[in-house]
């Protein structure tokens, strides 16, 4: 049987995250600022939801249309607050857990990201985006 690596050889370490008080004009200049698509929602080190910038795309089309800018100008971001938006109900692998066990949940439930839990500590984030690079290495 091949020795499959575990998902904690490509997982993201440097969480961005936020808290549910955050506001969502935070949220996306986060989202902007770092490039990326999915962040977690923390309460101390537990998570509590995850964010993507998709949720965000839902209520707002005005951001849409120019990724590129960093200035927030959405009226509507004051309507909703993170733990409004946010996914509530995050599925979770462990570090130890092996790459292929978490592309099976990927691709099952549909998800682009899922934050990586130890003893209710949040220690990292695996996207589609890692596997595809792991499995472009691998070829």
């Amino acid at each position: 049987m091949k020795n499959i690596p575990l998902i904690s050889s490509i997982m993201s370490t440097k969480i961005i995250t936020l808290k549910k008080d955050d506001d969502l004009e935070t949220a996306e200049r986060l989202f902007k600022r770092h490039k990326i698509r999915h962040i977690p929602v923390v309460k101390g080190d537990a998570i509590i939801g995850m964010l993507s910038y998709t949720d965000l795309l839902r209520i707002s089309f005005a951001d849409a249309v120019d990724e590129s800018e960093t200035e927030v100008e959405s009226l509507v971001y004051n309507m909703f607050t993170i733990e409004q938006v946010m996914a509530k109900n995050v599925v979770s692998v462990s570090s130890t857990a092996s790459i292929k066990e978490v592309a099976e949940i990927l691709a099952k439930k549909e998800f682009h990201a899922l934050p990586v839990v130890d003893d209710d500590v949040l220690v990292g984030i695996v996207t589609t985006t890692d596997l595809i690079e792991f499995l472009i290495m691998q070829l």
